[in-house]
């Protein structure tokens, strides 16, 4: 008997298999095609993501606005901390509120927060200038703000007796690019506006004061002089020591005590320390 069945005319064929290079080729176009998309498709993609994080960020701002009005200060205090690192201009608004908080840990705060907002900060700010419950906040709150818009509003405000005070410290604050107006304020008709000028020079500490922060040693207010003299001290150098001489012979008593009194402080210091000016 065969072991072999002769296959009849009418029987069907096996079918085929596939070889290796075929199965391969056709594992290949199905990947392919299972990859393929249409133009635009990807970048569609990356729009949506970036729709789903403006949408997230919204939904926090709106989250951290409804806890400004929780009756525990604490809860207030990290809203606006937040709102603040959070750093957007849609945060202005309720900062500005934050401002007028009942508790002064979140003014403080709020002021902070102003700040790190920054630029688009400025134009509330100056409103709130006008408004003389909150001015206090709104002119520290310019203070930390590096923007040519806030120089002019917070050098007018040390013509304000209840508030010049301020704004020497947001002055001193702002730092070097203050420095140009406040040497310009030493030449001002306003005793006050001179006085708070020299005041605002000496906590800033710029070499480049000295010589105009002398000059104001002959200012014919006492006080003024005494306090150019007290502004060099603290800015140091050879410069101001050797000027700060001249007072000793003062018509003022208070002013020459004053100058002995810096004069002895600095004989005190070693021969070798570096003048910074």
């Amino acid at each position: 008997m065969e072991s072999n069945r002769t296959v009849q005319s009418g029987d069907a064929l096996p079918a085929a298999q596939p070889s290796g290079d075929e199965l391969a080729d056709s594992l290949s176009e199905d990947l392919a095609r299972a990859h393929q998309q249409e133009p635009g498709q990807l970048v569609t993609g990356v729009e949506g993501a970036g729709d789903l994080e403006e949408e997230r960020v919204k939904d926090e701002i709106d989250i951290q606005i409804d806890l400004l009005n929780d009756p525990d200060w604490v809860v207030r205090r990290e809203a606006v901390i937040t709102l603040g690192e959070m750093g957007d201009e849609r945060c202005v608004a309720p900062l500005a509120k934050a401002l007028r908080d009942g508790d002064w840990q979140v003014r403080e705060v709020a002021v902070e927060a102003m700040g790190q907002v920054g630029s688009p900060a400025v134009d509330t700010l100056l409103k709130l200038l006008r408004d003389w419950e909150v001015r206090k906040y709104a002119i520290l709150s310019l203070g930390k703000i590096r923007d040519e818009r806030v120089l002019d509003p917070l050098m007018s405000q040390l013509r304000n007796d209840e508030f010049k005070d301020d704004a020497i410290t947001a002055l001193v604050e702002l730092g070097e690019p203050a420095v140009p107006r406040l040497i310009t304020a030493l030449r001002d008709k306003d005793e006050q506006v001179r006085k708070s000028a020299v005041l605002a020079l000496g906590r800033i500490k710029n070499d480049e004061a000295i010589t105009p922060l002398i000059d104001m040693l002959e200012d014919k207010d006492w006080f003024t002089r005494l306090t150019a003299a007290a502004a060099l001290e603290s800015i140091g150098g050879e410069r101001g020591r050797q000027a700060i001489t001249t007072l000793l012979k003062d018509p003022d008593m208070v002013v020459r005590m004053r100058v002995e009194r810096i004069l002895a402080k600095w004989k005190k210091q070693p021969a070798s320390q570096p003048a910074t000016a």
